[in-house]
């Protein structure tokens, strides 16, 4: 984002409120999480963990709510973990929280965002992990989702460049949808990360692949090998990062 103290991410046109999270809620939380910055500075790794805040995501958002913890549990070796939560929603709402390196501190964030109906906006989260890179050290970003509603060049376009920079998608996928998958696999692709599916209804599945996003996030391919031989979920991973290389 280019105004730091700015929450929403690009120009955002105004939405209804949500029936259990108001916009002066979110507004005064966001600002909160902003000051806690300090604490994940440092040798802490950076996540950005991007998620799809749409209507028919709140099972997934959920779940992620209730796993995100777990993947602080893998980074102590590698100096900590800070996490950007982004989320989109509604009609055109994108926003960011700041560096948040306390895992209760991001449930609480969570917790007060309810999903509301709208349409995709996967190449906002993309400029915004492109615009915050430039002003922090950022190796991985986190996308989930199930839809994919844009141009797919375009977002072609926005994961080349983040593939130049060395900044890795993990791109987890609920379901099977065509569209969403085609794109998602490209994202990952030219990123030189990792696509992958989770089913909502098996939690696991889901809590490895954050903790091997979460892993590469702060220890890169080494600290994610610590976690492949307990983990088929990593492994494959590690294997679709692999075969993604040009």
């Amino acid at each position: 984002m280019s105004d730091r103290n700015e929450r929403a991410v690009g120009k955002a046109a105004a939405t209804a409120p949500a029936e259990h999270s108001q916009p002066g809620e979110i507004d005064r939380f966001l600002g909160a999480a902003k000051r806690l910055a300090p604490l994940a500075t440092g040798q802490a790794g950076r996540l950005v963990f991007a998620l799809d805040a749409t209507m028919s995501r709140q099972p997934s958002w959920d779940l992620a709510c209730s796993l995100q913890a777990r993947m602080f549990e893998v980074t102590g070796q590698s100096g900590g973990l800070a996490v950007q939560l982004v989320y989109f929603r509604g009609i055109g709402e994108c926003r960011a929280s700041g560096w948040v390196g306390e895992p209760e501190r991001l449930t609480g964030l969570m917790r007060r965002i309810a999903c509301e109906g709208g349409q995709t906006q996967i190449a906002r989260v993309l400029r915004h992990v492109r615009d915050e890179a430039k002003s922090v050290p950022l190796r991985a970003f986190v996308f989930v989702g199930d839809a994919m509603e844009e141009d797919v060049d375009a977002l072609a376009a926005l994961a080349g460049e983040l593939g130049l920079r060395g900044i890795r998608g993990f791109v987890f996928q609920e379901g099977q949808e065509p569209a969403a998958s085609a794109a998602f696999a490209t994202i990952a692709r030219l990123t030189g990360g990792a696509h992958a599916r989770f089913d909502v209804d098996a939690p696991a599945s889901l809590l490895e692949l954050l903790r091997g996003a979460a892993a590469y996030a702060t220890g890169g391919r080494e600290a994610m090998l610590r976690l492949a031989g307990s983990s088929p979920a990593v492994k494959g991973l590690i294997a679709a990062m692999d075969g993604g290389r040009r």
